[in-house]
């Protein structure tokens, strides 16, 4: 009985999107933007990385040909050099909004149709009912920043004085959330936790998808950093995924990384989660070599979008890619006759662009495996194609969105 693979590289996303304008993000661009800085020297950085963009793996899948479909333009060193390992194409999001759970669910078969709510960019940002209820509930002294900012910067603005104080600090950008974060000794990562767990009651008036806990650790003097002990609190997705179908196939699921919080750990199996891409990744392996046959494992590798999207590193997103490739034959030798792996996005986060958020963009859709037919599947006009193509090959009826290619 055939298995599948789904790997999604958090934010790498190929440009194109016909509705970007209307995010502001008209003109974004991931992958080709990365390859062009790295052909410019852009990309280099001493002691991580030099040269132009090396993916030779996923070329061989198609990922320049998908890039090339989207956009019209072929990135520098992504055309294929020899015969095609795999298929490739693209998927279109049809989803409103740009982050994470809209690009997942839809992936899964339920594209989100309903408006998120969102916070103004004002300072502050979030309602007074809802900040007063927080305090009150969670007996804090107070909060901190209560306005849009960078994850990283917000630590360094706010964290001496969250250290000193106890104050929690809240912050949120143009995506549906709200993100706090705190220290893990001096607050201590279960309160913050169980602070989320109120924020995301409070949330869900307001139509928020996340709250997420931004723990951190270090002090002024050595500096703050974020840990992997991320932890988001979603609401659930409002109708069946291919997750929910598969359990009530009784077919085995892992999912690795974030995706048991994206979907509030419903029909989620045996969740994995493993701080960096490439423990996420070693984890995706090692479940593929144990899956039952039938069976379905669901990763994300989210460091491409959260080191190095949001933090617009050039250099080191081309490296995190560059990282990736190198793994692709782990990927490979972990496979049997029949298995399916599809590598794709959730949505994209041009390291070039302006600001510090996600960019609405097309995303690679790259299948391979033994007895994969290559060739292009075309532009998928949703990435539900993706789950849909899932369960045609998995052999299980699909009652949701999406169209196989299979």
């Amino acid at each position: 009985m055939p298995r599948a693979l789904i790997i999604v590289l958090d934010s790498v996303g190929i440009g194109g999107a016909e509705d970007a304008d209307i995010y502001g993000d008209a003109g974004a661009d991931t992958v080709g933007h990365i390859a062009e800085a790295c052909a410019e020297g852009r990309g280099d950085q001493v002691g991580l990385r030099q040269g132009p963009l090396n993916l030779p793996h996923m070329t061989a899948f198609g990922l320049g040909l998908a890039c090339e479909a989207s956009t019209g333009r072929m990135p520098p060193n992504l055309a294929p050099k020899g015969p095609l390992k795999g298929a490739w194409g693209y998927g279109v999001e049809t989803s409103n909004g740009k982050d994470t759970p809209s690009g997942h669910w839809e992936i899964t078969g339920v594209p989100v149709t309903f408006d998120w709510g969102y916070f103004p960019d004002t300072v502050p940002s979030f309602p007074k009912e809802l900040t007063d209820a927080l305090i009150a509930r969670a007996n804090l002294p107070g909060i901190l920043a209560n306005k849009h900012a960078s994850g990283t910067v917000v630590i360094d603005d706010y964290g001496a004085e969250h250290v000193r104080t106890g104050k929690p600090i809240c912050y949120t950008s143009v995506d549906s959330v709200l993100q706090i974060a705190a220290h893990e000794e001096t607050f201590g990562l279960q309160r913050l936790y169980d602070l989320c767990k109120i924020a995301r009651e409070l949330c869900d008036p307001y139509n928020i998808g996340r709250v997420i806990a931004r723990p951190f650790v270090g002090t002024a003097e050595t500096g703050f950093k974020r840990t992997g002990n991320r932890k988001d609190f979603a609401v659930f997705p409002p109708a069946d995924t291919i997750l929910d179908t598969l359990q009530k196939a009784g077919r085995a699921i892992v999912t690795v990384g974030k995706i048991g919080d994206i979907f509030a750990h419903r029909s989620t199996g045996k969740e994995v989660k493993p701080s960096g891409n490439d423990a996420c990744l070693s984890a995706a392996i090692d479940a593929m070599k144990d899956l039952p046959d039938g069976g379905f494992v669901f990763a994300n590798l989210v460091d491409f979008d959260t080191e190095f999207g949001h933090r617009r590193d050039i250099p080191g997103y081309a490296a995190a890619l560059e990282a990736f490739d190198r793994r692709v034959p782990e990927i490979e030798a972990a496979l049997k006759p029949g298995d399916l792996v599809i590598i794709t996005a959730d949505h994209g986060n041009d390291p070039s662009w302006r600001g510090t958020d996600h960019t609405r963009e097309h995303t690679p859709i790259l299948a391979f495996g033994p007895g994969v037919k290559t060739g292009s599947v075309g532009r998928r006009e949703s990435f539900a194609d993706i789950g849909a193509s899932v369960l045609a090959h998995l052999k299980v009826p699909h009652p949701g969105k999406g169209t196989s290619w299979l």
